[in-house]
């Protein structure tokens, strides 16, 4: 399951969640959460193997991108032997090699550019992401943790005996 759907799920169980009185706290269903946390513990691998297959992705395309660079400087090389062969024409062969030798080295530096921020942008929404949802996993945690010690601050075992005696009387 998505990461973000998860998160959804998240966000609607605390949605769904009732209010404890004059308080800004919530009960939530602790068998949901638990396993909407389990959930999220599976989906996160899952979002990191993405973010790695994007970085293998960027080194195929980056080794492609070295490889036509490659036969360009070649096709140039080959062709630039070509003309300076004829003697009138060497000075422009080697010019045009030039440009074509300059115009393959930009395009595979645009390229690898590209490729880069790209995959810096997907890394840091993934990123983004996981600090978002630990964010709320903490939040959760803590509510339920504050209910829990509400609860305990709350039960007839924490009011002391004499306070219930004058009561009675």
């Amino acid at each position: 399951m998505d990461i973000l759907q998860l998160i959804d799920r998240l966000e609607e169980l605390f949605n769904d969640a009732k209010a404890v009185p004059f308080t800004h706290n919530v009960i939530v269903d602790e068998d949901r959460m638990l396993e909407l946390i389990d959930q999220m513990r599976i989906a996160i691998p899952d979002e990191v193997k993405k973010a790695q297959q994007v970085v293998a992705q960027r080194d195929r395309v980056m080794a492609q991108a070295q490889e036509e660079a490659n036969r360009t400087v070649q096709l140039a090389r080959d062709k630039a032997t070509e003309m300076a062969q004829k003697d009138i024409i060497t000075q422009e062969a080697q010019r045009r090699a030039e440009q074509i030798l300059s115009q393959a080295r930009a395009e595979a530096e645009a390229v690898r550019a590209d490729a880069d921020n790209y995959v810096l942008e997907t890394l840091m929404q993934l990123q983004d992401q996981i600090a978002k949802l630990s964010n709320q996993v903490n939040n959760g945690i803590h509510m339920v943790q504050e209910d829990q010690m509400r609860k305990a601050a709350m039960s007839p075992s924490s009011i002391p005996a004499n306070a219930t005696e004058k009561v009675e009387k």
